[in-house]
């Protein structure tokens, strides 16, 4: 055996679930240093150590493609609001009352909530980076994604970015997030797309989120215009152009970012997403779109245009769980035309081509991070019932998270 090189782990169950192919029933999975090595049946099994999962569906840990792990302190403290405005508003006053050990005890908390509904990665937007050295190293694979925003100057966006970069020179997975259009301007939007470019990172904005930023861009009018126009925000950039066709539609956005919600856009703006489909994602969050009473989702809409829908939870203070197990029940339940692989694959493997990671599937190359539930029948619906904590199987060579023996 080579230096440095585990024995494989070939692990039988009575399904496998790769995402990305059909399920294989008495199938095993040969995993080895944190990586998977092969998948099949059972039957034509390579040598390995063998192990019995037993009675179980094994399929990859969830992506959760959109989350504010600084909020997860937050849980039920904001009643679902009247409007967006008064949303922001209320988030903003909770936030006045936090200190830096709230949102280190909040973040933590979020990773282990995740940890045991199955999750695997997360794409977290991070407000507070300084506080990355506090937070304990095991759990999910998490993206930091620095929150930039603007909205009370419009000066020095070079400087804003290029002070942030200290914080990328050490090892991790980082990205961008110029927060919205709302927050952020458009010079910052082009600095941080410039910046992503130079350095391979992804980028992740909120983007037409609510018809209040629609109104407030378009009319000039509105709670959200009120609101911000009391704090200061300039309205020279008001009038005229959706979100949408602002930001996607300038160019403002380097190539496979990913676009948080996009719930509202007009036909013009359709056009562009048809015309650039492929080039960004589109992260949905169904407990929030639920929570704040939004207008249906326009998903099939965006499949039929080509684009990588991702799911994510967002963050406490607009959600009650951050269970993907939840927002796959959530997204069918508000889609019942969506086939059951469809709302798996965008649960996983969606979130991970998002980043261009090589995890989100049962294939061969790609992370080991599996979990496992009992199986009853059809192992997709067996994944749809499931209420409780999934077994880990097996973690991606990431600590914290494996089941010893695969067969707790």
């Amino acid at each position: 055996m080579k230096a440095g090189c585990e024995p494989g782990r070939l692990i039988r169950a009575r399904h496998i679930l790769p995402v990305t192919s059909p399920p294989i029933e008495d199938g095993a999975v040969l995993v080895r240093n944190g990586k998977i090595e092969w998948v099949g049946k059972w039957r034509d099994a390579p040598g390995g150590q063998p192990q019995d999962a037993g009675e179980v569906v094994i399929f990859p840990a969830f992506v959760n493609a959109h989350c504010h792990l600084d909020y997860t302190v937050m849980r039920g403290a904001i009643l679902p609001p009247s409007s967006f405005a008064g949303w922001i508003a209320r988030i903003n006053d909770l936030k006045r009352t936090l200190g830096n050990a709230d949102y280190v005890d909040s973040i933590e908390m979020g990773l282990r909530e995740s940890q045991t509904a199955g999750t695997g990665t997360i794409l977290n937007i991070e407000s507070f980076p300084e506080l990355l050295p506090l937070i304990g190293g095991t759990g999910p694979r998490v993206y930091w994604f620095l929150e930039l925003l603007d909205i009370r100057s419009r000066l020095a966006t070079d400087e804003l970015v290029r002070g942030c970069l200290a914080f990328f020179e050490g090892n991790g997975l980082f990205g961008l997030s110029p927060h919205a259009p709302y927050s952020t301007s458009a010079g910052l939007y082009a600095a941080a797309a410039d910046c992503c470019r130079a350095r391979g990172m992804p980028l992740c904005t909120h983007l037409a989120e609510t018809w209040e930023e629609y109104e407030m861009f378009v009319s000039g009018t509105g709670p959200l215009h009120d609101l911000l126009a009391r704090i200061g925000r300039p309205a020279g950039d008001l009038g005229g152009a959706s979100p949408v066709r602002r930001i996607l539609g300038n160019g403002l956005l380097p190539h496979g970012a990913i676009l948080a919600h996009m719930n509202c856009l007009d036909d013009g703006d359709w056009e562009i997403v048809r015309s650039r489909a492929g080039t960004f994602s589109v992260v949905h969050c169904p407990g929030c779109h639920a929570y704040f009473g939004r207008p249906p989702f326009p998903l099939g809409k965006f499949l039929e245009a080509g684009v990588n829908v991702c799911l994510g939870t967002d963050s406490l203070a607009s959600n009650r769980s951050l269970s993907m197990f939840e927002e796959i029940r959530a997204v069918l339940r508000a889609h019942p035309w969506l086939p059951v692989p469809a709302a798996l694959h965008m649960a996983t493997r969606a979130g991970a081509a998002a980043v261009g990671g090589a995890f989100g599937a049962v294939e061969p190359g790609f992370a080991a991070d599996l979990v496992a539930i009992p199986a009853e029948g059809d192992p997709h619906e067996s994944i749809v019932r499931w209420q409780g904590a999934p077994i880990w199987i097996s973690s991606g060579g990431r600590s914290g998270q494996e089941t010893p023996d695969g067969d707790k």
